[in-house]
């Protein structure tokens, strides 16, 4: 079947090429707004299957995948900061504190109907960075379209005591593990 990646993201993209299947691009248009009351896990799973659904509807042969990730503290999220400013901002505030990336992963058989979704909880322990670390990370690494304004899979892991998780790839944005296998559920052979 003809797989498709439901999401612009280059690190995504990058993460998919890993398992060394043809696939394409294709931008879903969903609105990402949180639903009042809905909390961080549901946000991220409800967001891959949103994105997923809306680019089968308009590719009935493929595989779609969609993911989608929130960076939470108790009730606060943190979101792609956007700028310099907001970067600061944010890890400023995640500093010292324990912050759990839930990554949502779906996908949508096009021909079949059958959806698949799962989410992967990483949990990260932020060392308590002084503001010249924080200023200095901001400038060494392009993080405005990261959750939680870091890459761990870059120069953002010095900025971590601890990360816990099932699946590494989960924190990049896309968990390789639960996708593998809700790929093979599918028929698709991996390796």
């Amino acid at each position: 079947m003809h797989l498709i990646l439901a999401s612009t993201s280059a690190y995504r993209r990058e993460l998919l090429a890993r398992f060394q299947l043809p696939f394409d691009v294709v931008r879903p248009e969903v609105d990402e707004t949180p639903l009042a009351g809905e909390a961080a896990p549901q946000t991220a799973e409800r967001l891959a299957l949103a994105k997923a659904s809306a680019v089968a509807a308009k590719h009935p042969d493929a595989l779609v995948i969609g993911s989608d990730q929130v960076a939470y503290a108790g009730a606060t999220r943190f979101g792609k900061p956007g700028t310099i400013d907001g970067a600061i901002a944010q890890l400023r505030q995640m500093r010292g504190q324990a912050i759990v990336f839930h990554t949502g992963v779906a996908l949508v058989n096009g021909r079949t109907g059958a959806v698949q979704v799962e989410g992967v909880p990483t949990r990260v322990r932020v060392r308590d960075l002084t503001d010249d670390e924080i200023v200095r990370y901001v400038h060494a690494e392009h993080v405005l379209d990261c959750a939680g304004s870091a890459k761990s899979e870059g120069l953002g892991i010095s900025l971590l005591d601890a990360l816990s998780g099932d699946d590494p790839s989960a924190l990049i944005g896309l968990p390789l593990i639960a996708l593998a296998r809700m790929l093979r559920t599918q028929g698709i052979a991996l390796p």
